[in-house]
């Protein structure tokens, strides 16, 4: 899966995903280190990447747009660890790449997790 981790996270998130299979990178190696999370969000979407964060603009941004994309991960009280949140996004990304592949915002807590698909609509 491609993935974009926000500047929220370590480094080593993006390193760690990346040795598991994953076409990972971070923020900060892309030059976007205190970019606009619009910014951010449109370079997601431009290079087809799942955009994963500890930041709930994200989710918030695209709640009240109605944009239909990027595909968010948030992850939220999974400890603050690089290994804690790596292994926390490993276990549950085999159960959410349909979700993904269909536009969604996953919520990766300690002990599940939840999903919005996107555009989301609370109308």
């Amino acid at each position: 899966m491609k993935l974009l981790v926000d500047e929220a996270l370590q480094n080593a998130v993006a390193l760690q995903l990346g040795e598991a299979g994953h076409d990972a990178t971070h923020i900060r190696l892309l030059g976007l280190a205190g970019h606009t999370d619009d910014e951010v969000m449109a370079r997601a979407l431009h290079e087809g990447r799942v955009l994963v964060t500890t930041d709930t603009d994200f989710g918030t941004i695209l709640a009240l747009t109605g944009a239909a994309g990027p595909n968010v991960v948030l992850l939220r009280g999974v400890g603050d660890s690089a290994e804690a949140r790596v292994a926390a996004i490993l276990d549950v990304l085999p159960r959410i790449e349909y979700e993904l592949s269909q536009g969604a915002v996953v919520v990766i807590e300690e002990d599940r997790y939840r999903i919005r698909y996107l555009p989301i609509d609370d109308s």
